[in-house]
């Protein structure tokens, strides 16, 4: 004969309510991108041969998104510090209300390219996939070339300037052509540190690149990527 729930014993009730108080906290988890286990950021984000050194499959990613869309390492990189810190989670600051009240934050930006949602699902879309995160480097380093594609395509900005792409990619290539950086300072002067970092994590990469290329135990000289 069936017992009502009710008359179940209290060991296996508090097994039930554990269990469940344990699927909720690994679903919240879960949701929310595994923040706890994403890469701490570079210590030395001046350098990128120790960032590249710290995170070698950054290498690999950037590399890749290169080879893919034409923007180089350098630029992939200058964008990524410029934007995150090289943070996987970051989102924009909330506002808050009376000092306390927390309100909503000023745009849908997150992770490390610190991509809005719109932008994102086109990306998807377009050249990614269902499965691609804003938190990871490798869909992050991706999207930046596409982006900065795009930006050559509709506004006719040359990959090797990082300054201008740097415009396009904050203020949308409509945004670039009507000229709507020129009456923005901190967008001007987030451009100029985006083309001084390219220059120097480029030039930084020149004299480091190789030990990237040929790390692996089945990648031998001269057969590496170069």
């Amino acid at each position: 004969m069936l017992r009502p729930v009710d008359s179940f014993p209290a060991a296996t009730l508090s097994w039930c309510i554990t269990f469940r108080t344990w699927g909720l906290i690994g679903l919240v988890l879960l949701l929310s991108g595994c923040a706890t286990f994403a890469p701490n950021p570079p210590q030395d984000q001046s350098n990128i041969c120790e960032i590249f050194r710290e995170q070698p499959t950054w290498y690999d990613y950037s590399r890749d998104s290169q080879e893919k869309w034409g923007t180089s390492i350098a630029t992939q990189m200058a964008f990524i510090q410029q934007e995150s810190s090289f943070k996987s989670h970051v989102r924009p600051d909330r506002k808050y209300y009376l000092g306390f009240i927390p309100g909503p934050r000023p745009s849908s930006a997150k992770g490390y390219a610190q991509a809005q949602d719109p932008v994102w699902g086109e990306y998807r879309d377009q050249a990614g996939s269902l499965f691609a995160r804003r938190t990871s480097m490798k869909h992050a380093t991706d999207f930046i070339g596409w982006y900065n594609r795009r930006s050559q395509q509709q506004a006719g900005i040359s990959l090797t300037n990082p300054e201008h792409l740097y415009y396009a990619y904050h203020e949308g290539a409509g945004g670039y052509r009507r000229g709507t950086y020129r009456n923005k300072p901190h967008v001007l002067r987030a451009g100029q540190q985006i083309a001084t970092r390219t220059s120097r994590y480029q030039a930084q990469l020149n004299a480091c690149e190789a030990e990237f290329q040929c790390r692996r135990f089945y990648q031998v000289w001269p057969f590496c990527r170069s």
